[in-house]
């Protein structure tokens, strides 16, 4: 795992803030989804969350959707990347893989492949949103799920 805690200026110039990141990739496996989940956990406590926050649950869901549905759909790719950035006021989460199929949204009257959705409700519920993007490497993609920090939060 990679961790860095870094010290950044503010562009407009006020005190340095705080930079928390932990990297890690998973293998796309079943039992990754746990050991995300785990390893998350760990992270945030080490950020400073609480861990009865109702954030601090609804990231751990949002690893833990977004993990699995690498884990499902990602065939392409043998791992993924998790981050977890927090700074300032925000805190984002990402999951990269390299499989180059896009992600098609579930039909809203499925039973089933109703994780992106869960993800976009629960970012929207702490003023965030969710993105997909190209991957870093240009093959595959990053779903980047943004939070953002409750007033108080470390």
């Amino acid at each position: 795992m990679s961790e860095a805690s870094v010290m950044a200026r503010h562009p407009s110039g006020r005190p340095a803030v705080e930079v928390l990141k932990h990297v890690w990739t998973v293998p796309l496996v079943p039992g990754s989804v746990r050991a995300a989940r785990e390893r998350s956990e760990r992270s945030l406590v080490s950020f400073g969350l609480e861990s009865s926050s109702a954030l601090f649950g609804a990231v751990l869901l949002v690893v833990s959707e977004l993990v699995t549905n690498a884990v499902r759909h990602a065939q392409d790719s043998p791992d993924a990347e998790v981050t977890l950035h927090m700074a300032e006021h925000l805190l984002v989460v990402s999951v990269e893989d390299l499989d180059p199929r896009p992600i098609t949204p579930a039909d809203a009257d499925r039973t089933s492949g109703r994780g992106l959705r869960t993800v976009a409700d629960l970012a929207r519920t702490f003023g965030g949103d969710v993105r997909i993007e190209p991957s870093s490497g240009g093959h595959g993609k990053t779903v980047l799920v943004r939070f953002i920090l409750p007033e108080g939060t470390p």
